[in-house]
C-alpha cells in the first residue's frame, strides 16, 4: 500500500471570537488558491487515489475537496480520527482499515499528522519529527501489514516544490 499523509492548507488563525468551536476554522482565500496548485503538481506524482479519509474539520475537509477536484482524487470520506489532538493509535486503525487497498491518502492536521508518519516508520509517535508545512505531502510506502514500525519514507514535498511541478 502507499500513503499519501497530507496537511491542511494555509487557514486562517485561530480566533474565538470568529470560530468559536476551532473545527470551523477555515482555509483563506490565498491558502485555498495556493494549494489548488500543489493539488494540481501532485496530480502529477501520484495521478490518483482509491480512498481519501479527511478530518471533518472545515480546513482539512476543505484541503480534501481540492485534492478531489484539481487532482481527480476520489471524494473525501470523513474519518473522525483524523481531527486535530485525536490519538495517532485511533488513525492506524482507521488506515488499516483500508489496507486492502493499493493505495490511499489522509489529510489532517498536526502534530498529528507528524505522529502517525513517524510511528509508522519508527513504531514511536515521537522518534522522528518533521517540518510538516501546511498543504505538505509525505509519501510512505508499505510491502506487507500496516502497522507500527513497518512503513518505508519514499518521499516527502512542500508545497512549494508541489506549485513548481504544476508549471
Amino acid at each position: 500500500m502507499d500513503l499519501y499523509v497530507v496537511r491542511h492548507a494555509i487557514a486562517f488563525e485561530r480566533d474565538a471570537k470568529r470560530w468559536p468551536n476551532d473545527a470551523d476554522r477555515p482555509l483563506t482565500a490565498a491558502g485555498e488558491a495556493r494549494f489548488r496548485r500543489a493539488a494540481k503538481g501532485l496530480h502529477r506524482l501520484v495521478p490518483t487515489v482509491e480512498v481519501v479519509l479527511a478530518s471533518p474539520f472545515v480546513r482539512a475537509w476543505r484541503t480534501a475537496e481540492i485534492l478531489s477536484e484539481e487532482a481527480g482524487w476520489p471524494a473525501p470520506v470523513r474519518c473522525e480520527a483524523l481531527e486535530a489532538e485525536r490519538p495517532v493509535p485511533e488513525t492506524i486503525r482507521d488506515v488499516r482499515d483500508h489496507a486492502d487497498r493499493a493505495s490511499a491518502a489522509v489529510v489532517g492536521h498536526e502534530p498529528n499528522l507528524s505522529g502517525l508518519a513517524s510511528a509508522l516508520l519508527t513504531g514511536s509517535e515521537d522518534l522522528l519529527r518533521f517540518e510538516f508545512k501546511k498543504g505538505g505531502v509525505v509519501s510512505l510506502g508499505f510491502e506487507r501489514n500496516v502497522g507500527p514500525g513497518s512503513a518505508y519514507l519514499r518521499w516527502a514535498m512542500t508545497p512549494k516544490a508541489l506549485r513548481s511541478l504544476a508549471g
